[in-house]
């Protein structure tokens, strides 16, 4: 094997003593967590909008943007369960930045000792703010110094065909949101849902293991190869599968970035068509109604301002405009703010 230890890392218990989850907000948590389990199960009829930037950094830009987003939360609540994106590990289809918990600065070396700290001092703070919070699990074997702070996570396309991760989310306690494959392939995410929330048995630090399986395992659909798959024949299809395969509180979750933001014309992703995304699936489910049972809510990128920068071409963290996305563009605050009347507004009108 062909590696060198850098330096060692701070245990989990030693993470959680020095940035503690009390025990009241362990219980808004777990309450978080049973309201999304409510939703996907059909016991609450709420959608989930799933909302933030695509990459949580820097913390300060992340947390001005929460804030920001906390009147509409409270005001809306009736009708959409806020979920805070704040997604710390980045998955690359090459090379690239992997996130704040590697590197919190950019400009600097790895430092992932100091990128724990980081990422679990900013998700105190949101937490802190009545969020329920979401994180894409991109490291599994780093599930102890976050996951009790998780109300959400995802799989991501490139990890949703992967066995560990598949097992993984099948001993998981929370609500797992598993995507359709970089293929676009609707049937792979199925299968997905199905393994995640089946038993397996596997070794696990020493031990022979036996997970539960996920029984709130579901799908999120982001389009693939160029193409989108949230017409109304992509989530037909979807549903239909769904439902054939036996699937466990069948769910879907429209994630309206990735390919499903292909502009027709220019075939580039368009963060700012976002909100047109979300119009099109509440229309579907208006034609089909039985869609409105299985959608169960929305996944968007946004942050403070509209777009995304390259931040290669930065030479220092003065350089950063501030609030904008260096990894996926986002839909910036105003947009933001509007689609989200906009959804709030529409889905009253269905009750």
């Amino acid at each position: 094997m062909s590696y060198q230890i850098v330096k060692s890392l701070p245990t989990v218990e030693e993470l959680h003593e020095a940035y503690p989850l009390t025990d009241n907000l362990r219980d808004q948590v777990q309450n978080d967590i049973r309201e999304i389990q409510n939703i996907l199960a059909g016991n609450d009829p709420r959608k989930l909008l799933i909302i933030g930037p695509c990459s949580a950094w820097p913390s300060e830009a992340v947390i001005e943007y929460a804030k920001a987003l906390l009147p509409l939360k409270e005001k809306y609540s009736d009708h959409i369960k806020f979920v805070m994106r704040v997604y710390i590990q980045k998955p690359r289809t090459t090379v690239g930045w992997v996130g704040p918990v590697n590197q919190p600065n950019p400009f600097e070396k790895p430092d992932i000792a100091k990128g724990f700290a980081y990422c679990r001092h900013m998700m105190l703070e949101i937490i802190k703010m009545g969020y329920a919070i979401a994180d894409e699990v991109l490291y599994t074997h780093k599930k102890g110094y976050f996951t009790d702070l998780y109300s959400w996570v995802a799989i991501g396309a490139r990890s949703t065909e992967d066995q560990e991760h598949r097992i993984f989310a099948s001993m998981l306690d929370i609500p797992v949101g598993l995507k359709n494959s970089t293929d676009g392939s609707i049937e792979k995410g199925v299968n997905s849902i199905i393994a995640s929330q089946y038993s397996h048995t596997f070794a696990l630090s020493g031990s022979q293991i036996i997970t539960d399986g996920n029984p709130y395992a579901h799908l999120i659909l982001r389009g693939g190869n160029g193409k989108s798959n949230y017409d109304i024949d992509s989530l037909i299809h979807a549903s239909t599968l769904l439902v054939s395969k036996k699937v466990s509180n069948p769910a879907i979750i429209v994630d309206v970035s990735h390919d499903n933001s292909l502009d027709p014309e220019t075939g580039k992703k368009d963060p700012l068509r976002q909100p047109q995304i979300i119009d099109s699936v509440l229309e579907s489910m208006q034609q089909e109604p039985h869609l409105q049972t299985v959608i169960k809510g929305f996944m968007v990128e946004s942050f403070l301002e509209d777009g995304k920068q390259n931040i290669n071409a930065c030479t220092s963290l003065s350089d950063v405009i501030k609030g904008v996305s260096i990894t996926d563009g986002c839909i910036g605050l105003s947009n933001t703010i509007t689609m989200i009347e906009h959804l709030a507004e529409k889905l009253a009108k269905k009750k």
